[in-house]
C-alpha cells in the first residue's frame, strides 16, 4: 500500500510540475522568436511593401503591441488551450497540428520499433563470445549509427534506394496519383482498414512504401542507442549474484540468459526508451525535411523560415506535452515492473 502511496505521489508531483515546464518552454520560446532577426512582415509581405501595408498588418496581426502586452496575450490564450492562428494562412494552430501530428507520431512509432528490433537483436548477438567479432561489431555499429549526421544518411539511403536502384519513393508520404485515405490520418491503418473492407491494397501498398525509408534511416541511427544499452547492461546482469545462484544451480547458460540475466537488463532499456522519444524530436526534423514528409517537425521547419510565431510556439508547446507525458508513462512503467525503483 505504502508503494502504491509513493507512486501515486511521484505521479501528482511530475503531473503538478508539468505546467510549470511548459510555462517555461513557452516563454523561452515565446522570447528567443522575439529577440531573432527577421520580420514575420517582410517573410509576409516582402521587404519592398509599401508602408502603410505593413503597418496596417502589422497592426491587424497585433504584432505593433508591446512585448509585454504579446506576452500577457499569449499565455492568456495558452491557459485557455487556444494556440492562436497561423500568421501565414490564418489557420488555426491546432488545426495545422491536428493534421500534422498523425504523419510524425506514424514515422516515429515505426522508427521506434526499428530501432529496439535491430538494436536489441545487436545488442544481444555478442553476449555469446564478449570481446569477439561480434561484441566488437556491435560495438562499432552502435557507436557509428549514432555518431552519423542524420540529413547525409537521409541522402546517402535516397542515392541508394531510390535514385540508384529506384526501389522506393525518393520522398513524400502518399503517391500522387493516389487519393489519401479518409480517417484517422495515419495513412497505415487507414489504407489497411480499407483494404480489409474490399477497397483494394493499392493504398496501403502506397503508403508503407513511401514510410519504408524515413523510418528505416531514423530507426537505424536510433538502434545504436538500444544496442548499447543492452549490450552494458546484459554483461552487468550476466556477473551478478543472482546469475551465479541460477549456475551454480545446473541450469543451462541459454536459461540463465533467458530468464534471468535478459528480464533485469531490459528494465534499463526501457527506460532509455523514454529518452529515445526526445532523441526522435531532432532526429525527426532532419528526416522529415530530406524526405518532404508532412509531419509536425516539417511544419516546424517551415514556421521557422516564415517566423510564423503562433504556429513554432504551438507546435513546441504540443510537443513538449508529449515528451513530459511519455517520459512519466515511462517511469512508472519500471517502477511498477521493477519493485527495487522508488520514487519516495
Amino acid at each position: 500500500m505504502s508503494r502504491r502511496r509513493t507512486l501515486l505521489r511521484y505521479l501528482l508531483a511530475r503531473l503538478a510540475l508539468a505546467p510549470v515546464m511548459l510555462w517555461l518552454i513557452a516563454s523561452l520560446v515565446f522570447l528567443l522568436l522575439r529577440v531573432a532577426p527577421g520580420d514575420p512582415i517582410d517573410a509576409l509581405l516582402g521587404t519592398r511593401a509599401p508602408e502603410a501595408a505593413r503597418a496596417a498588418l502589422r497592426a491587424q496581426l497585433g504584432l505593433d503591441r508591446s512585448l509585454l502586452e504579446q506576452y500577457g496575450q499569449f499565455l492568456l490564450q495558452l491557459l485557455k488551450g487556444d494556440l492562436g492562428n497561423s500568421l501565414t494562412n490564418q489557420q488555426p494552430v491546432t488545426e495545422v497540428i491536428r493534421q500534422s501530428l498523425p504523419a510524425s507520431l506514424e514515422l516515429g512509432a515505426t522508427a521506434l520499433l526499428i530501432a529496439a528490433v535491430v538494436g536489441l537483436a545487436v545488442g544481444f548477438s555478442g553476449i555469446a563470445r564478449p570481446e569477439g567479432k561480434l561484441d566488437l561489431a556491435g560495438r562499432v555499429y552502435g557507436i557509428g549509427t549514432y555518431a552519423l549526421p542524420p540529413f547525409w544518411a537521409a541522402m546517402v539511403v535516397q542515392l541508394v534506394f531510390a535514385v540508384g536502384l529506384g526501389w522506393l519513393p525518393v520522398g513524400g508520404r502518399f503517391p500522387p496519383t493516389l487519393a489519401p485515405p479518409e480517417g484517422s490520418g495515419f495513412y497505415l491503418l487507414d489504407g489497411l482498414q480499407q483494404a480489409l473492407a474490399g477497397g483494394g491494397w493499392s493504398t496501403f501498398g502506397g503508403a508503407l512504401r513511401h514510410l519504408v525509408l524515413p523510418a528505416s534511416t531514423l530507426g537505424l541511427l536510433l538502434s545504436g542507442i538500444f544496442a548499447n544499452a543492452l549490450r552494458l547492461n546484459l554483461r552487468r546482469s550476466l556477473g551478478s549474484d543472482y546469475v551465479e545462484a541460477a549456475r551454480s544451480r545446473g541450469l543451462g547458460e541459454a536459461r540463465v540468459v533467458l530468464r534471468h540475466a535478459l528480464p533485469n537488463a531490459l528494465l534499463p532499456v526501457l527506460t532509455i526508451t523514454g529518452i529515445t522519444v526526445a532523441s526522435l524530436i531532432g532526429g525527426a526534423l532532419l528526416i522529415e525535411v530530406t524526405y518532404s514528409w508532412p509531419g509536425i517537425a516539417f511544419r516546424l521547419q517551415e514556421a521557422i523560415g516564415q517566423r510564423d510565431y503562433p504556429l513554432v510556439q504551438g507546435i513546441v508547446v504540443v510537443v513538449a506535452a508529449l515528451v513530459v507525458l511519455v517520459t512519466v508513462a515511462v517511469d512508472l512503467l519500471v517502477a511498477l515492473l521493477d519493485p527495487r525503483v522508488s520514487y519516495g
